[in-house]
């Protein structure tokens, strides 16, 4: 499934226009992200070149991902955000195809880690934004507004709705579990 930029760019506006906020969560998961996530991310930073690419996954659903010119999450090693605690670039010398999409690494070693279970170090909703999921639409990513949750990887448009995000971290991940196999079949 392709989604012309304008659609995604125009649903992008929409729920950044009307997205209303949560109250403050009183949970105690646990999470970790990145204590030093930018305030000055903006979409004039995103590129026009973003494509979906879906296959199937072990359950059965669509996988789709978020790529640009077919490199998953902008190029991002997502095997660091668990070994590192922090955003780290990946290498076009270090790569695996995984569900049509290539991935980069900042080393052999985590691309190794990764293709023994690609499942394990993927971001959840194919890297797609975690909040613009459960508002029920797709949206990019910046890698450096990440968050780990119950030992799974979540990404965000920017810093500011990864707060927002973050207001509801539990109900915002049952409403994109939830609305995830309707949003990829969109």
């Amino acid at each position: 499934m392709h989604l012309p930029l304008s659609l995604t760019s125009s649903a992008l506006v929409l729920g950044l226009m009307f997205g209303c906020a949560q109250p403050v969560s009183t949970s105690t998961e646990t999470t970790t992200s990145n204590p030093t996530v930018e305030e000055t991310n903006s979409p004039s930073q995103l590129s026009s070149g973003t494509d979906v690419i879906e296959t199937s996954s072990i359950e059965e659903l669509p996988l789709a991902i978020f790529t640009e010119d077919s490199v998953a999450i902008r190029g991002t090693d997502p095997v660091a955000y668990f070994t590192e605690n922090r955003y780290v670039p990946g290498s076009a010398d270090f790569t695996y195809e995984w569900a049509d999409a290539t991935w980069q690494f900042a080393s052999a070693e985590n691309r190794d880690v990764f293709a023994l279970n690609p499942d394990q170090y993927a971001p959840q909703y194919g890297g797609f934004c975690a909040w613009a999921v459960a508002e029920g639409y797709t949206a990019p990513v910046d890698p450096n507004a990440w968050e780990i949750v119950d030992g799974k990887l979540y990404l965000n448009y920017d810093a500011r709705i990864q707060r927002r995000w973050q207001r509801d971290i539990p109900g915002n991940i049952a409403r994109a579990n939830e609305n995830w196999p309707e949003v990829i079949n969109q």
